[in-house]
């Protein structure tokens, strides 16, 4: 399977599980893959397949950017982050 379908197929089911939590979610590919909103909070979203690693230019945007970002490797993580890893108990 080419890295850009499988990519495509996570993307899609973190924005599935996002929504269903009631989360706004745009997608915003560049400089990470995903702005969310939940209940007051605003956070961007990195989607990464589960040996992926961040290119140098998402790296230095992370260390400079001064909110809150998340780097997720499927649903469960991405909701985890966006509700808080308590709350999946």
């Amino acid at each position: 399977m080419r890295h850009a379908a499988r990519t495509d197929a996570t993307q899609a089911e973190v924005v599935k599980a996002l929504r269903a939590i009631g989360a706004g979610v745009y997608y915003l590919k560049l400089p990470l893959d995903l702005l969310v909103f939940f209940r007051g909070r605003t956070l961007l979203l990195e989607l990464k397949e589960p040996q992926g690693r961040l290119t140098q230019a998402q790296e230095e945007f992370i260390a400079s950017w001064g909110g809150e970002v998340h780097v997720v490797r499927g649903p469960l993580e991405a909701v985890a982050a966006v509700i808080g890893k308590e709350a999946m108990r």
